[in-house]
């Protein structure tokens, strides 16, 4: 019956387990009040979110919360995205708050946050998709509205820094309800129709509902499956969009955009000024070395009288030739001594004899020891027979064998007087081929009869 009771730490521990593996409360929307509003000194928020009916408790750790563009308040309106768990010292559920805007963004928001979840658990945002910018493109694709100020701050700035550069300009409709139709058609004409070595995609800043098209899927496809290098610059540094983290570079305006693009041609010029001046100075100053190296060599013995140098060089040769097979002559008559040293002791020592006579010796142990093993099994073979038969005579198993039995009262104890039994009892005999029990109906002891 006790099996039955739970401890509180286990039934906790169950329904946190039950709630942690619901798939629903791993991602929360939530609406609602703050209330009870606690800022800790540690960084974490705790707090109740309420409406008119109910309140859950929250708490946003400092990891979450340190990234909040806005200070919460009892009283203020909220979005959250977070999870549900429980918290298991105090047995109760609550709400682990991820993110949090102030209600007011609404729908849009959260669109923008359910759209961006979907795609970074796709893939779309990983790194290693990236592609790489050209250092020095010949072409560049702009996507945008052609009379916004974002294409006029496009071609000042390229035509500034890099003028030799070809632009091309793909208009598009940069807000309302088929600004994400334009731009996904645009990026994708670019790459069947362009030779462009990478496209600019943005417009100026505005709010969320101007910069919307920008947050729509099919932008983030569009731009995902492109191969050619994209760098997003829509709106304001502030500005964060779902092209800003597909995109193969982030700009934080058009401008920035143009600046990263391409380089500035003075620069170019001068590193190019730099090049040239320093390959300048090392030919010069490898030239020199040549020279100095030639005047040396014009002074040298070598230079002036080459034949009295050659045939130097063959002397030495000769010599150098000489002393070579005459080492190799010694260095051959010494190891031949040593060698006939060697073989004279192999013979006076003569180990296959030896060898015989170490064989022999293990023979004689081997058989000496096969006898004393024999002798010390014979020996320990009659004493375990000796114990056997002194066991077997204290066997009580035995003694029954010969007729004798052993009686137990009730309280299983082994009787072995008349007063251990009351008349009427039932007691056990054990026999050597099993038990019987019997009723005492009288008894008698050795002084008279009861």
């Amino acid at each position: 019956m006790e099996d039955r009771y739970l401890t509180v730490t286990a039934l906790t521990r169950y329904i946190k387990q039950k709630i942690s593996r619901d798939s629903h409360l791993k991602e929360v929307w939530l609406r609602g009040e703050i209330s009870n509003f606690k800022h800790h000194s540690r960084g974490h928020m705790y707090f109740s979110m309420k409406d008119d009916s109910a309140r859950i408790q929250t708490v946003m750790f400092a990891g979450n919360n340190r990234n909040l563009n806005f200070t919460p308040e009892n009283g203020m309106n909220v979005l959250i995205r977070g999870e549900v768990n429980v918290y298991e010292p105090m047995g109760q559920y609550q709400l682990y708050a991820k993110e949090m805007v102030p209600d007011g963004v609404g729908d849009l928001h959260i669109a923008f946050e359910q759209l961006k979840e979907k795609l970074m658990k796709e893939g779309l945002f990983s790194p290693e998709y990236k592609q790489k910018l050209p250092s020095m493109p010949s072409h560049i694709g702009v996507i945008t509205s052609p009379t916004g100020a974002a294409i006029r701050d496009i071609l000042t700035t390229v035509e500034r820094r890099f003028p030799m550069v070809k632009i091309s300009v793909l208009p598009v409709t940069v807000q309302g309800k088929q600004a994400a139709t334009s731009i996904s058609r645009a990026i994708d004409y670019a790459n069947r129709q362009l030779d462009c070595d990478v496209l600019i995609v943005g417009r100026g800043g505005g709010s969320i509902e101007d910069l919307w098209g920008f947050n729509e899927e099919d932008v983030a496809r569009a731009t995902f499956r492109s191969l050619i290098p994209i760098i997003s610059a829509v709106g304001h540094e502030t500005d964060t969009t779902i092209i800003d983290f597909v995109s193969d570079y982030r700009a934080p305006t058009p401008t920035g955009a143009a600046e990263i693009v391409v380089p500035d041609w003075r620069e170019l010029n001068q590193r190019l000024m730099d090049q040239v001046r320093r390959l300048q100075q090392s030919m010069d100053l490898r030239v020199e070395n040549a020279k100095h190296r030639l005047r040396t060599m014009e002074k040298s013995y070598a230079f002036k009288y080459p034949k009295q140098l050659i045939g130097q060089k063959e002397q030495d040769l000769d010599r150098v030739m000489d002393r070579f097979h005459a080492s190799g002559n010694r260095l051959f008559k010494e190891k031949k001594e040593a060698l006939d040293r060697l073989d004279n002791r192999l013979s006076q020592v003569r180990p296959d004899r030896r060898v015989e006579r170490e064989q022999t010796e293990v023979n004689q142990l081997h058989r000496r020891l096969e006898k004393q093993m024999a002798r010390v099994i014979d020996e320990k073979k009659n004493r375990w027979q000796s114990l056997v038969q002194q066991l077997s005579l204290v066997n009580p198993l035995e003694i029954m064998n010969r007729g004798y039995a052993l009686p137990y009262n009730k309280n299983k104890e082994l009787i072995k007087s008349v007063d251990d039994v009351d008349e009427g009892e039932t007691i056990k005999l054990q026999i050597n081929s099993g038990v019987i029990y019997s009723e005492v109906t009288g008894w008698e002891d050795d002084e008279h009869d009861r």
